[in-house]
């Protein structure tokens, strides 16, 4: 069993554990260790064996997951996947888990066709690998490398660009597009709390599940001095606003005269997300050419580097984010690989390289 992700489902449920157990056992890369109906049994279960990931469900008897989850990150931090069901409710208490520690979200597994089931094992076991990768401020022992699964690419949203088609020719007026996962939420907000109410417009693809996108949106945009939301199809691009697109649709960037707006596309998973970052950045590649500024940040996978490639060859300015700041460093080290990043940058310098970009 040496180097597979050792999974703890912590479920009051007991078909919830059973539906998550058989999710996570059918990957090769996965071994679920154990399963606990509360926070009590979990703790007894980790005095036992220590696991690389605990997925936690958020409301439990006895002890709710959040307070379950302050203690594992004051005790012995260990990569923490909240799980939920898909509630506007339980929203907020999981935006205050991911400030607590928490690397991500997964909802709770849906069972009802098969490709709801299909969409959300590849999302759950996905998830989980990306978290047992999270720098948790200590060193952890990487797992072997998943096999490498066919995935849709952006094809299926749009056609591959082609050059000088659709961009608009060079403007004062710049398009900051961002993606992001596994760690992505607090980066993010670190981004957006050091912006000014002024800076150019900003699109973001976070991988996060729907409904908590909205929740998210009106964290950031009670803490930023920007305007922040969750995107609606047709919602224009303007200065000082954040577009941040809605869990589980893809948001793509689109022109009307001189003036950028946005999309709301359902089609299929893309490089295994939707949202996909290579879905956003191909069309701004498309749509906005050289006006574009393109930025990958902290997440596993490879979403984004083909798209920040795209980008880059249509003229736009593109950055990754550095190894050190991330939590986890997998789509940037994909677009730096490919060629597609022109800066590589640590989190703290991206305001300031929004900021340049909005100047030039």
């Amino acid at each position: 069993m040496a180097g597979k992700v050792r999974v703890l489902i912590v479920d009051d449920s007991a078909s919830v554990r059973q539906t998550l157990t058989d999710i996570l056992s059918s990957d090769a890369d996965i071994e679920v260790i154990g399963t606990a109906a509360d926070p009590f049994a979990a703790a007894r279960r980790m005095q036992q064996d220590l696991p690389d990931v605990i997925t936690l469900d958020v409301e439990m008897p006895r002890m709710d997951g959040l307070t379950f989850l302050k203690k594992i990150m004051s005790q012995r931090p260990l990569p923490v996947v909240m799980c939920s069901s898909l509630t506007e409710q339980g929203s907020e208490t999981l935006m205050q888990a991911l400030e607590a520690g928490a690397v991500d979200i997964i909802l709770k597994p849906r069972t009802d066709t098969r490709q709801a089931l299909i969409d959300s094992t590849i999302a759950i076991c996905d998830t989980v690998k990306g978290a047992a990768r999270a720098r948790l401020g200590r060193t952890r022992a990487a797992p072997r490398s998943a096999e490498v699964t066919r995935k849709l690419t952006a094809d299926v949203i749009m056609p591959p660009p082609v050059a000088g088609r659709h961009a608009m020719a060079r403007t004062t007026e710049k398009v900051v597009c961002i993606g992001a996962s596994t760690g992505g939420t607090e980066s993010l907000r670190r981004v957006l709390e050091a912006l000014p109410a002024d800076c150019p417009g900003i699109v973001i693809v976070q991988h996060m599940p729907e409904k908590f996108t909205a929740a998210f949106a009106r964290r950031l945009d009670s803490q930023c001095a920007v305007t922040v939301k969750e995107a609606a199809d047709g919602d224009p691009v303007l200065r000082g606003h954040v577009l941040i697109a809605p869990g589980n649709r893809h948001l793509l960037l689109q022109r009307s005269g001189a003036r950028y707006h946005v999309a709301i596309n359902d089609g299929p998973l893309v490089s295994r997300h939707r949202p996909s970052v290579d879905v956003l950045f191909r069309s701004a590649a498309q749509y906005a050419g050289a006006n574009a500024v393109g930025i990958l940040m902290t997440g596993m996978g490879d979403d984004g580097a083909k798209g920040l490639l795209e980008m880059r060859q249509a003229g736009a300015f593109t950055l990754a984010q550095d190894e050190e700041s991330c939590v986890v460093f997998g789509m940037p080290k994909e677009a730096i690989a490919l060629g597609a990043a022109e800066k590589v940058v640590a989190l703290d310098h991206i305001p300031l390289e929004i900021q340049r970009a909005g100047r030039q």
